[in-house]
């Protein structure tokens, strides 16, 4: 646990009781504060009363009376679309609002350190698509090369549930865009921006909020050194941003979709084989297509700022390639659960949103597609051109019907996943790749995307 530092003696309000919320109240606790609890759901509530925390309806009046600080966690909206009542009021009483994240930051160094031969360090990896599988991928280059590592923030454990890092220690944190937003300290060692595509639109009141709050582990992190795709506007502006000269290395820029040439450092893959180049010469390749944990060029990309984070942190080469390949891959991302007959059966549940799962289509040279689910803001618009790769689609849902006339592609209703992959294992031949890549929410008919990936999982075990 990292103990809260700057709030010893103080009454500190706890909005939320999830992983981040308990685990907030613990490390308030831990450090010297009284936290004061809530949340909505009467079982949370219980689980932290069940730990000696006090909780009271924060919604009350004069519930905030003497509180120093409100603490949020990243899923209840403190701006838009509307804030939170008891953000609101906190907010209106002048009442400092922020995070486990921003807790995390304000607490992590400690005297301690000045005793250490390596200071810890900090990886933040940030961006609209690849941010777990590239921090998880960090982390795994690290652990097999013999690096004392943690994972944490929207993958893994609690930021603040975490050992306090010893010498030479590296934390990696994937930040979603609502943890970034609202954190008032951010100061990670290396920043990593991975890509941006419309997400979350309606919590950042457009797309121009939504990369604002990426922007923001860059702009006021100050990070030693920044590792950008600039493959969207938004991430070559950020990288023109964050760099004094073309020459600058503490920017390393990445890229699938071009060869990076200039001055500075540069990490990009082409056909499959990622090449690092400085100063205009190359320093370093891989062969990324023999990497069975990281398929098509979207995990390409990942391996591209994963590769250039280890750079940074003084890892050669031939080190990190040989650690890559014995990455296993992240569940529910680009994820090979079974081959037999010579079809690949993949559970990609984690592409939520069209950019992904039209990253996930361009992997395969021929996919039976799974799709369908809770649309998102936007439509389907995007995906018209990607799908050239898909021999059939097999859509589920509740809304199947209207999801299915939007694709440009052969698809079959199919509602739900049972009918699905049994259509699509009896449809599919020798090279096929069956993919579940929903390009939607889950919520229609799972509580999380984990939960359908899983429901694919077995109903492909099913049939083999």
């Amino acid at each position: 646990m990292i103990p809260v530092r700057g709030h010893q003696g103080a009454r500190i309000a706890v909005l939320g009781l999830g992983r981040s919320g308990l685990s907030a109240a613990r490390a308030l606790r831990a450090g010297g504060a009284e936290p004061l609890c809530w949340d909505d759901n009467p079982a949370a509530r219980a689980a932290a009363e069940a730990e000696g925390f006090n909780c009271t309806d924060l919604a009350k009046p004069d519930a905030l009376h003497a509180v120093a600080a409100l603490i949020v966690s990243p899923g209840i909206p403190h701006l838009y679309p509307v804030p939170n009542p008891v953000v609101a009021a906190a907010l209106a009483a002048g009442i400092p609002v922020d995070n486990d994240i921003g807790l995390f930051f304000r607490s992590l160094a400690t005297p301690d350190w000045q005793r250490y031969d390596t200071a810890p360090r900090v990886v933040a990896v940030t961006g609209s698509n690849g941010k777990s599988t590239t921090a998880a991928l960090i982390h795994h280059i690290l652990t097999a090369t013999g690096r004392p590592t943690q994972l944490a923030g929207n993958i893994g454990r609690g930021v603040l549930d975490i050992d306090p890092p010893g010498n030479g220690g590296v934390v990696v944190l994937e930040l979603s865009s609502y943890q970034t937003d609202l954190a008032r300290a951010l100061t990670p060692d290396i920043a990593v921006f991975t890509n941006l595509s419309p997400d979350h639109l309606d919590r950042h009141a457009g797309k121009g909020g939504y990369f604002a709050a990426k922007r923001r582990l860059f702009a006021e992190g100050g990070p030693d050194r920044a590792v950008i795709g600039v493959d969207e506007p938004e991430g070559l502006f950020l990288a023109g941003q964050m760099a004094e000269a073309p020459s600058d290395d503490r920017v390393i820029r990445v890229s699938v979709a071009s060869k990076l040439t200039g001055p500075g450092w540069q990490v990009f893959a082409r056909k499959g084989f990622l090449a690092e180049y400085r100063k205009g010469k190359q320093v370093g390749s891989i062969d990324l297509r023999a990497i069975k944990g990281l398929p098509g060029a979207h995990n390409h990309q990942n391996a591209c700022a994963a590769y250039a984070v280890a750079r940074s942190l003084g890892l050669a080469p031939r080190v990190i390639e040989s650690a890559m390949q014995s990455y296993p891959g992240l569940p529910h991302r680009s994820q090979i659960v079974a081959e037999a007959g010579g079809v690949t059966y993949v559970n990609d549940s984690k592409a939520t949103n069209v950019d992904s799962a039209a990253k996930a289509l361009a992997a395969f040279p021929r996919i039976r597609w799974i799709c369908g689910g809770l649309e998102k803001e936007g439509g389907l618009d995007a995906l018209r051109g990607a799908t050239g790769t898909v021999a059939k689609a097999y859509v589920i849902g509740r809304e199947a019907a209207g999801f299915a006339l939007q694709l440009d592609v052969e698809s079959e209703i199919c509602t739900d996943m049972a009918t699905a992959v049994a259509r699509a294992v009896a449809d599919a031949e020798p090279g096929d790749t069956v993919l579940l890549a929903p390009a939607a929410a889950s919520f229609d008919q799972y509580d999380n995307f984990e939960q359908r990936g899983t429901d694919f999982t077995e109903q492909v075990h099913k049939h083999l």
